[in-house]
């Protein structure tokens, strides 16, 4: 992806992922931010404890559970800091309702959420590492529908489209595309939000790539912001907690005050130094972020997330495989490298 590269018991208590400011002080919340990643990242502490669901079978769980075999105990306990936490699903082919109805199935056995990623619009990635996308507007608008039509009435949280809006803003996306573009995640809004437990986040991108927050605010009010219930920012990227936070207050303010959710994957560490065009291609060094939670003690901070999955490659740079694609050396790196943002 272009430099960016699962449920409440109530829809009431899903809707109370914005959280009152009065939880806590923002030094306070932040040295309990700060703690929590020390615990997650020395295994001094059990995962914490999450409204998002924990895949069981993710690709982290199953290389944990063969090192083990193999004996290689500690790398397996290092990659738990991966697979015991919840990480959002990104349902891949023309039919994402397998994926789907598995993690939302799987979430409300533990009364959790489901979070996923609808990632398949038309001439995605500018034909980049993630290129692909559905073939025409009416294939995306089909596979919209059955998107949405898999999650019925589980509670969940869906990022919408990683890059789309951002790629208008940068140039990427051919100007002939931009009215269509804005028309189709402007229905897809509307249609998974007759789904009545969902909640929708339009990404926005990273501080690191559209630098100026206000240009994303026409954009993404073309594309129906008002209809969603709010934007993503830093999906696979490794920008600051600190960072994405003003980042993400400014751009909040252009919208209308809408609240936004947050992507600490893999931004433990922060961005790569120096001013490289392929530092968000998997740099290395990097490390773990502030895990997932849904008390962010920041009114418009509605969940802190994993977005992108940690140990995914971000395509074939730096020896990685293609994008998407389960990386194990990468991951151990980033749990090895697990650091307060």
């Amino acid at each position: 992806m272009h430099r960016l590269l699962r449920t409440f018991t109530a829809l009431t208590a899903f809707a109370a992922l914005g959280l009152p400011a009065g939880c806590s002080s923002d030094s306070a919340s932040g040295a309990k931010e700060e703690a929590t990643v020390r615990e997650a990242a020395t295994g001094s502490a059990g995962p914490p404890k999450s409204a998002f669901w924990v895949d069981p079978d993710s690709p982290a769980a199953r290389q944990v559970e063969q090192w083990q075999q193999q004996g290689r105990t500690r790398d397996a306990q290092a990659l738990r800091r991966i697979s015991e936490q919840p990480m959002a699903v990104w349902p891949a082919g023309d039919d994402p309702a397998p994926d789907i109805e598995q993690a939302t199935r799987g979430a409300a056995k533990e009364n959790r959420t489901a979070v996923l990623v609808a990632y398949n619009i038309p001439h995605r990635d500018c034909g980049q590492h993630s290129a692909g996308g559905a073939g025409s507007a009416d294939q995306y608008r089909t596979w919209v529908d059955t998107f949405a039509g898999a999650i019925g009435d589980a509670p969940a949280l869906v990022v919408l489209e990683p890059d789309a809006i951002p790629h208008i803003v940068d140039g990427c996306t051919p100007a002939e595309y931009h009215e269509d573009r804005y028309q189709l995640l402007s229905e897809a809004i509307q249609r998974l939000k007759r789904q009545p437990g969902v909640k929708v986040y339009l990404d926005a991108g990273n501080p690191g790539w559209i630098t100026e927050p206000g240009k994303l605010g026409e954009p993404l009010r073309k594309a129906g912001i008002a209809q969603a219930d709010g934007f993503s920012v830093n999906v696979s990227n490794f920008q600051s907690d600190g960072t994405i936070k003003s980042y993400g207050r400014t751009l909040s303010a252009t919208v209308g005050g809408k609240h936004f959710v947050m992507d600490t994957s893999r931004n433990g560490r922060g961005p790569l130094a120096g001013d490289r065009q392929d530092a968000w291609c998997n740099p290395p060094g990097r490390g773990l972020g502030t895990p997932p939670t849904d008390r962010t003690g920041d009114p418009l901070v509605d969940a802190v997330l994993w977005i992108k999955r940690p140990g995914d490659s971000d395509g074939p740079c730096r020896g990685g495989p293609a994008a998407g694609q389960w990386w194990p050396d990468y991951a151990l790196g980033l749990a090895r490298n697990a650091k307060a943002a």
